[in-house]
């Protein structure tokens, strides 16, 4: 099921070490760092039930994580109601340890695997305040659009094009991750 996810996975995994080795003083990301997991993104469908079976196999971590999640949630929907910037909130990841990492992170989804690195969504070019990349500077970047239709397109293929064209915060994951196993 989760086959071409993980070779997209890859991918970018290889992109942002091709970036990271070009530009080593640039990519400030290291263990522990934390910006990304306070950003609020949502996953798709896809990348969502290949964080639910993680945690199938690893019940002790979701109960762990229940009550961030549940927090992560509630801020996560006032956001929605309040029509707030989802790009200037600050919401904290249920899955970030309280050593400040990642819990799941082989299953992290693209966005926390690019993030750091120059990004293009859009035609507009974001980068990471941490990052030592300079505003004027040329650099590579990776394009999200493509990986994002790669994602809904896996989405879609998994689930049909109702759920597999939304979107889903990473605590609705934790919170009901049977909602995104197959039955």
């Amino acid at each position: 099921m989760f086959t071409q996810l993980h070779h997209l996975f890859r991918f970018v995994d290889e992109t942002v070490a091709a970036i990271r080795a070009q530009f080593p003083e640039a990519v400030r990301c290291h263990p522990g760092c934390a910006d990304c997991c306070h950003a609020v993104f949502d996953v798709s469908f896809i990348e969502a039930a290949a964080i639910a079976a993680y945690l199938r196999q690893h019940e002790e971590l979701r109960q762990r994580c229940r009550a961030a999640a549940e927090e992560a949630a509630a801020a996560y929907e006032e956001l929605l109601r309040s029509a707030g910037d989802p790009a200037l909130a600050r919401i904290r990841c249920p899955l970030l340890g309280d050593d400040d990492l990642c819990q799941a992170h082989g299953v992290r989804p693209v966005n926390c695997r690019t993030y750091g690195t120059p990004t293009l969504i859009d035609g507009r070019a974001h980068v990471c305040g941490l990052s030592g990349f300079a505003s004027q500077g040329s650099y590579p970047t990776v394009d999200l659009v493509p990986l994002q239709r790669s994602l809904n397109h896996y989405s879609v293929a998994l689930v049909g094009e109702d759920f597999g064209n939304r979107r889903f915060p990473i605590a609705w994951v934790v919170l009901r991750p049977e909602f995104f196993l197959p039955r």
